[in-house]
């Protein structure tokens, strides 16, 4: 996740190596609003929850919506981690300099999510539930990543892309509690809980196969983004690569095959297009993959052409310094609902939050310009200051 300076620079001896980060960080900035977005109904719209707000049956088209704004968060941050990995490399010595800097971010990331973000989350110490989610996840992808640099790049993508597409194969593999192989496939590929102790359990919500696949495409496209990089190429292979993940996923979508639940014909056309877009997170689905990053990849390519403008700056600062944003704003939304519990009380186990979607949505863009003054400043900081070491962990 390494970013340059903010704001965007006007000069032109800048480009173009420096100005191609900025449509990274704004990709990576665009996505952490949609994450705020999906933390805030978490937080205040439990009280008109459904089992599951990608549920067709049973959830509005407006959470729905939400809900699937936030499916991208996870594919394209890892993607453009391991992106990011390969343009470290670039600057920082080769293959070496990542292997060391992956495994060492890796490590911070699992301890991370260990500790603070855990606990932003429950409140609870010491804990008795652990979430193993997606921060776990890229932790554990670097890692992997630290030792898959070393493969040729055709060959890494090879894998990526056969992991990606291959994993949903095992899907009917399931070990029991008791199992050697049961801990290990739950980190793996099944979700579910580990028993640590009577008095602790993790749950490892973002099992991490899949997401090591797409680490490495991630790692195996970084060459479209190097100093020597045609940007018309660049744009060809992007627009080209998302294209094609998105006619996969219509052409397996289409004849309900292959590692999803099938969707059906709805009452509505809104209601069959959700039932359509309502693909597997848990682990993420080969067409889960397929349809983030097919538009994850076009919306790059778009940014790409939009490096100059004024309203891009905001997202490029946010995508500078995503971990900061990311405990910054659990935090916030922790502290502010427990202040609406200590201000009317929470004696009959009421939730307490908005009426509306919209009321989520209003919050949510509070909360981004409230947030960005703070996030601005650590990115400068970062920028400023890369004589400290732990500033890049974040």
């Amino acid at each position: 996740m390494q970013t340059l300076a903010v704001p965007i620079p006007d000069t032109a001896v800048t480009a173009p190596h420096s100005r191609r980060l900025h449509s990274i960080d704004a990709l990576r900035g665009l996505i952490i609003v949609f994450m705020l977005l999906d933390h805030v109904r978490e937080t205040f719209f439990l009280h008109h929850q459904v089992s599951d707000p990608m549920d067709v049956a049973h959830t509005s088209v407006e959470l729905f919506i939400s809900r699937t704004l936030a499916h991208f968060c996870a594919p394209l941050f890892v993607f453009l981690t391991g992106l990011s990995a390969w343009l470290y490399g670039e600057r920082h010595g080769g293959r070496g300099a990542v292997a060391g800097f992956l495994f060492k971010r890796g490590l911070v990331l699992i301890a991370l999510e260990l500790t603070l973000v855990n606990f932003a989350w429950t409140f609870q110490f010491p804990p008795t539930v652990i979430y193993l989610q997606v921060i776990w996840a890229i932790g554990l992808s670097m890692i992997a990543l630290s030792a898959l640099v070393a493969l040729p790049r055709g060959v890494l993508a090879v894998l990526g892309l056969a992991i990606i597409a291959g994993h949903n194969l095992l899907d009917g593999v399931h070990f029991p509690v008791g199992s050697a192989l049961h801990i290990p496939w739950a980190v793996l590929h099944d979700r579910g809980w580990i028993e640590v102790g009577e008095t602790l359990r993790l749950r490892t919500s973002y099992p991490v196969l899949p997401w090591i696949g797409v680490i490495a495409v991630g790692y195996a496209a970084g060459p479209w983004f190097g100093r020597e990089a045609s940007p018309e190429k660049r744009e060809i292979n992007l627009i080209a690569w998302g294209f094609g993940a998105l006619a996969l996923f219509l052409a397996l979508r289409g004849i309900n095959g292959y590692g999803e639940k099938p969707w059906v014909a709805g009452e509505t056309t809104t209601d069959t297009l959700m039932s359509v877009l309502n693909v597997t997170k848990y682990p993420p689905s080969l067409l889960f993959i397929s349809l983030t990053l097919g538009i994850g990849l076009l919306v790059l390519a778009w940014l790409e052409r939009q490096q100059d403008r004024a309203w891009l700056r905001p997202l490029v600062t946010f995508g500078a310094a995503p971990m900061f944003f990311y405990l910054l704003h659990l935090y916030v939304l922790k502290l502010l609902y427990q202040g609406a519990v200590s201000i009317w009380g929470n004696t009959q186990g009421q939730y307490f939050g908005f009426t509306s979607v919209l009321g989520l949505w209003g919050c949510a863009a509070m909360l981004t310009v409230v947030l960005f003054p703070a996030v601005r400043w650590f990115a400068a900081l970062k920028a400023r200051r890369r004589d400290i070491a732990w500033l890049k962990y974040f």
